[in-house]
C-alpha cells in the first residue's frame, strides 16, 4: 500500500509524465513519417548542452528564467540547422543528425570536465530525476505544451511544414528538465512505434495509452522497488508498446 508521502511524491510525477506524452505522441508519428528518427536525441542533447552552459557560468546562472532560455536558444538553433541540412542534404539527413548528437554531447562533457558536480548534472540531464518534480515546475511546460497543441488542433498542417522544427525543439526544451534526455526520446519513439500500424484518431488514442500505462507502471515500479526512476519507465514503455503493437496486428483493432 502506498501511503500518502510516497502518493504526493507520484502525482507531480506523474503529471510530468501526461505534459510529455501530450506533445510527444502526436510528434512522435510525425517524426517517423519524416524518417529522422534521432531528432528528438539530438535536439534534447542540444538543449541539454545550452543547460550546461547556463548551469557552468556563473554570470548568465544568476540571471532570471536562463536555465529554460539558453537550452531554448540551444534547441531551437539546432532545430534550424537541421531545417538547412533536410533542404540541401536531405538523404544523409539522418546520420547527420546523428553527427550533431554525438557533437553536443561531448561538448557537453568538454563543459563540464573541470566541474567537480559536472558527473551529477550531466546523468541527471541524461536520465531525469522526475520523482522530485514538484507542482511549480510544472507551470511553464504546461503553457508551452497547450499553446503548441493549441496550434496543432488550429492547424495540423503546421507538423508537415518547417513549423514542425521550432515547434519541435520548444516541446524538447521543456521535456528535458522534467524527465531527461533518455526517457524524452522515449516518450517520442516508443509510443509512435506500438501505433505505427493503426490510424487517424485510433492511433493517437493507443498511443497516449501505451504512453500512459508505460508512465503508471514504471513509476510504481520504481518507488516500490527502489529503482532509478527515468531508467524503470523505459522499460515499461518498451514493454507496453511491444504488447500494443502485437495487438495491433489483429485487423479488428484497426
Amino acid at each position: 500500500m502506498m501511503d500518502a508521502t510516497l502518493i504526493s511524491i507520484l502525482m507531480p510525477a506523474m503529471a510530468a509524465g501526461l505534459l510529455v506524452l501530450a506533445s510527444h505522441v502526436v510528434m512522435g508519428r510525425q517524426v517517423l513519417a519524416r524518417g529522422i528518427i534521432f531528432i528528438d536525441l539530438a535536439l534534447a542533447q542540444i538543449a541539454a548542452l545550452g543547460a550546461v552552459l547556463a548551469h557552468t557560468h556563473h554570470d548568465l546562472a544568476h540571471l532570471p528564467g536562463m536555465t529554460w532560455l539558453l537550452p531554448a536558444l540551444f534547441a531551437l538553433a539546432g532545430a534550424g540547422l537541421i531545417a538547412v541540412l533536410e533542404r540541401h542534404y536531405k538523404s544523409e539527413l539522418e546520420a547527420l543528425i546523428g553527427c550533431l548528437y554525438v557533437l553536443s554531447a561531448v561538448a557537453a562533457m568538454l563543459v563540464l570536465a573541470q566541474d567537480p558536480h559536472g558527473g551529477e548534472l550531466l546523468k541527471q540531464l541524461l536520465s531525469g530525476q522526475i520523482l522530485w518534480t514538484d507542482w511549480n515546475s510544472l507551470v511553464l511546460p504546461a503553457l508551452v505544451t497547450l499553446l503548441v497543441l493549441g496550434l496543432l488542433l488550429w492547424r495540423p498542417t503546421l507538423l508537415r511544414g518547417r513549423a514542425f522544427y521550432p515547434l519541435f525543439a520548444l516541446v524538447i526544451t521543456m521535456s528535458v528538465p522534467l524527465v531527461g534526455v533518455y526517457l524524452v526520446f522515449s516518450s517520442l519513439i516508443l509510443p509512435a512505434l506500438a501505433v505505427n500500424r493503426l490510424s487517424g484518431k485510433r492511433a493517437l488514442v493507443w498511443g497516449y495509452v501505451t504512453g500512459v500505462v508505460g508512465y503508471a507502471a514504471g513509476l510504481w515500479l520504481s518507488a516500490g522497488r527502489d529503482l532509478p526512476s527515468g531508467a524503470t519507465i523505459v522499460c515499461t514503455l518498451a514493454v507496453v508498446a511491444v504488447v500494443v503493437r502485437i495487438i495491433s496486428r489483429n485487423p479488428t483493432a484497426q
